[in-house]
C-alpha cells in the first residue's frame, strides 16, 4: 500500500468517526484480560502524532513490524504481537490510544484479529465531577512514573502487596508516599497523579487503596495528547481555575505556584535520600505554618 493511499485510509476513518463515536467506560472483566479483536472494530486515534498531517507515521517502524509479522506467517507461525492499548468506543469499537504503527503493519499484511489491552481514562466529565466534589483549594501534582514508581533495586521501598494483589500490581511505590499522601490528604490538599503512560484509571485508584490511602484526580497518558486536544484544554482550563494554589512535587524539586500569579517558590529535594517523603512534608508544613502566621498578624 503506498503512502498516500494508506494517508486517505487513516483520514477516511478519523473523519467517520468525528460526530459519532465517544470514549465510555469499560468493566473490570473487559479490562482485566487481553482480548482480541478484529481490525475493522479499531480506530485511529485524532489527537495522536500518528495521524497528523504534518507528522504521521513512520514507515520506517511500520516496515519493521511488517517483516517481523511476514517472517512469522511464512514459518506458519503464530504472529506474536504486544497487545494495543486502546479505549472502548460507542456505539461500537476501541480507540487507539498506543500501538498505531503495530495495526498499521497488521493491515498490510492482513491480519483479521489483533490483541488488546483495555483502558479507561479520565474524560473531562470525570474530572469535572472530582472539582465539584472537591472542598479544597489547594492541590499536589506528583508523576506516577517519574516520582511514586520506583525501580525494584531502589534501597527505599515500600513493602510489596501482600498476596493474591502483589500478583496484579508488581510495580513498588517510593518509601513514605502513603506517609505523604496521608498528610496531604489531612491539610486539605487534592492529590493528582499525571503519567504519561496510558494505565487505566480505575486501576491507579485501586493500586494506592491497597496501601490506605486516597489520590483525588488521575490523568494518564497526557505524553500523546495533542495541545490542540479540546477535552485536555477543557480539563486544564478546569483545574487552573478550581485552585488557588499547586505544589508540583518531582524527584529533586518542590515547586509552588499560585493562580492568577508568575510567581513562584522553589525548594531543593534528595531524591536518593531515604527520608525524601520526609522532607516534602517538613517544606509544606513550614509554608501552612508561614500561612497561618501572615493571617494572625
Amino acid at each position: 500500500m503506498a503512502k498516500t493511499e494508506f494517508d486517505e485510509f487513516v483520514a477516511h476513518d478519523v473523519k467517520k468517526q468525528k460526530g459519532i463515536s465517544h470514549p465510555v467506560k469499560a468493566s473490570t472483566l473487559e479490562r482485566f484480560f487481553v482480548k482480541k479483536v478484529s481490525f475493522e472494530s479499531l480506530h485511529p486515534n485524532a489527537n495522536d502524532e500518528f495521524t497528523f498531517s504534518e507528522i504521521g507515521p513512520s514507515y520506517k517502524i511500520i516496515a519493521e513490524y511488517e517483516e517481523n509479522f511476514r517472517h512469522c506467517i511464512r514459518r506458519n507461525q503464530p504472529v506474536e504481537m504486544e497487545p494495543l492499548t486502546v479505549e472502548k468506543l460507542s456505539p461500537k469499537g476501541y480507540l487507539i490510544l498506543n500501538g498505531h504503527h503495530r495495526w498499521a503493519a497488521a493491515k498490510k499484511v492482513g491480519l483479521k484479529k489483533l490483541p488488546v489491552k483495555i483502558v479507561n481514562l479520565a474524560q473531562e466529565s470525570d474530572i469535572k465531577k472530582i472539582l465539584e466534589k472537591s472542598k479544597h483549594d489547594k492541590r499536589v501534582t506528583l508523576d506516577l512514573d517519574e516520582v511514586i514508581l520506583r525501580p525494584k533495586d531502589s534501597p527505599y521501598l515500600e513493602k510489596s502487596l501482600n498476596f493474591p494483589f502483589n500478583l496484579r500490581y508488581k510495580q513498588r511505590i517510593r518509601l513514605g508516599i502513603p506517609a505523604l499522601f496521608y498528610f496531604l490528604s489531612k491539610n486539605a490538599y487534592d492529590i493528582w497523579i499525571y503519567s504519561a503512560n496510558f494505565y487505566s484509571i480505575d486501576d491507579i485508584k485501586r493500586f494506592f487503596f491497597h496501601y490506605s490511602v486516597n489520590v483525588d484526580g488521575i490523568i494518564t497518558g497526557a505524553a500523546k495528547k495533542k495541545e490542540s486536544d479540546e477535552n485536555s484544554a477543557k480539563i486544564e482550563k478546569m483545574l487552573a481555575n478550581k485552585y488557588r494554589e499547586t505544589i508540583h512535587i518531582d524527584n529533586e524539586l518542590l515547586l509552588l505556584t499560585h493562580k492568577n500569579s508568575e510567581e513562584f517558590k522553589e525548594f531543593p529535594l534528595n531524591s536518593d535520600a531515604a527520608e525524601w517523603s520526609k522532607s516534602v512534608i517538613d517544606i509544606i508544613e513550614g509554608l501552612e505554618n508561614a500561612r497561618i502566621s501572615k493571617k494572625e498578624s
